[in-house]
């Protein structure tokens, strides 16, 4: 999830958006300690552990296909009317073609049982237990890319409500500033210095910047909403960022790397792996035309009584057991494996060219990165320069305005230029944070 808002509005540094009354706890968090809380209770990272034991689970019951399986048995039958056997009269000296009815079913029937079969041989199943470890290093890797996703919007949001310290300090200023020509304004008009629009200016200037003030506050009251819900925490609870920067953490040794490995990236892992899959996929349909053998045998002990004495010392027990050897040979079905290799061939070179695509996005991504980061940079000094004169402006123009060399015009017009330049260097101190924070991503260092 991506979570983003205007920088150029963003103006107060809040512990957070509710009340310190209606909070459930207080939580002081640096950029680190935030990404590991959302580690451990974000909904997508706990989802994809919860996918990764899933996985453990099917890996057991691969294993349950290698393994003997032993059952046992046990029974017992009652005969309230036994069937009966039609056979020739004269067998029991009855004349010639007479027939009688004879029973040879006693009334109890009991038997136990153990049955054990083995796998000797199936190439499917020991492809799947070689398989095991690469499907858990998949969703391993899932889980990777799920927390860099996490990772890469904290740091985004997170920064973001940095930087609006720097602005609401900037707004605070410049109300004091309105609030100071204002009450100097009307001082100068009182004493028939100034006019009476002089005043309303300075009146409707003021009135702005307070309107910007709540719109900037609202702004970042649902930025910490959405960095509590990218954490994971509940919307009650108070935070506090304690991590800050300067303009020099972020340009420090950012770019001196040129160099950097497809391998570093976890979405690129990830498509190793599946085509690593993918090449275990092929072997098991290739075994799938090779013989099975298996191994079964059998232990059973039966009981037949007119009387319910099976436990007695009187009972009698029939005992048999075998053992058996059953070797299947695939001959023909209907050319069904051979469309399933086919396809999981036709599947990996899919796979291979998503690595070959996956590798010149890499190459476009990071040079995109670099050339957004290096332009981010240059443009946030040049801002700040800016800034820095406006404000030497203003300041000039206030003394004039205070000789009476300058008109109330004249300051209300410096005055704007200097909010324009502070708003400006704003978003483009933020532009740089989010120009990092992808350039790094495109590295795979992030």
């Amino acid at each position: 999830m991506s979570i983003r808002f205007n920088a150029g509005i963003i103006g107060a540094f809040l512990i957070s958006a509710n009340l310190a009354s209606s909070a459930q706890a207080i939580h002081s968090f640096s950029i680190q300690e935030a990404i590991a809380y959302a580690t451990k209770n974000n909904v997508q990272v706990k989802n994809s552990l919860l996918d990764l034991q899933i996985q453990q689970q099917t890996n057991k019951s691969i294993t349950a296909g290698a393994l003997p399986s032993l059952s046992g048995s046990a029974g017992t039958t009652v005969f309230f009317q036994t069937p009966v056997t039609i056979v020739p009269g004269e067998f029991f000296g009855g004349p010639p073609g007479s027939t009688i009815a004879v029973s040879f079913q006693p009334k109890y029937v009991a038997s136990a049982s153990l049955a054990l079969s083995q796998v000797l041989f199936d190439g499917t199943i020991f492809i799947g237990l070689k398989a095991r470890q690469a499907s858990i290093d998949y969703y391993q890797k899932a889980i990777d890319i799920t927390e860099e996703n996490i990772r890469v919007n904290i740091y985004k949001v997170y920064y973001q409500l940095v930087v609006s310290k720097t602005q609401m300090g900037q707004l605070d200023a410049n109300i004091a500033r309105a609030e100071k020509l204002l009450h100097d304004t009307k001082l100068m008009y009182e004493n028939g210095f100034q006019e009476q629009l002089d005043v309303d200016k300075a009146t409707v200037q003021l009135a702005n910047l307070q309107t910007q003030r709540l719109s900037t506050q609202a702004t970042v009251d649902n930025g910490y909403l959405g960095l509590k819900y990218l954490m994971g925490m509940p919307i009650h609870d108070s935070l506090i960022l304690t991590t800050d920067f300067s303009e020099d953490d972020l340009k420090r040794g950012v770019l001196d790397d040129s160099g950097y490995r497809y391998e570093s990236r976890n979405d690129y892992q990830s498509l190793q792996i599946y085509e690593k899959l993918n090449e275990f996929s092929i072997k098991r349909y290739k075994y799938s035309y090779w013989p099975t053998a298996n191994l079964s045998g059998s232990l059973q002990k039966n009981a037949y009584a007119n009387v319910y004495n099976f436990f007695s010392k009187d009972g009698t027990w029939y005992g048999s057991s075998y053992a058996a050897l059953n070797i299947n040979i695939p001959i023909f079905s209907g050319f069904s494996k051979d469309a399933n290799l086919k396809k999981s061939r036709l599947q990996l070179d899919q796979v291979r060219n998503q690595l070959s695509d996956l590798r010149l996005s890499i190459d476009n991504q990071v040079a995109q990165a670099q050339s957004s980061f290096r332009t981010a940079i240059v443009t946030m000094d040049f801002q700040k320069r800016n800034m820095t004169l406006a404000e030497s402006v203003y300041n000039q123009t206030k003394k004039k305005y205070e000789s009476g060399l300058a008109s109330s015009t004249d300051l209300t017009n410096t005055q704007t230029d200097l909010i324009t330049a502070q708003n400006n260097y704003i978003n483009a101190l933020y532009v740089a944070v989010v120009a990092k924070v992808d350039y790094l991503r495109s590295i795979g260092k992030i």
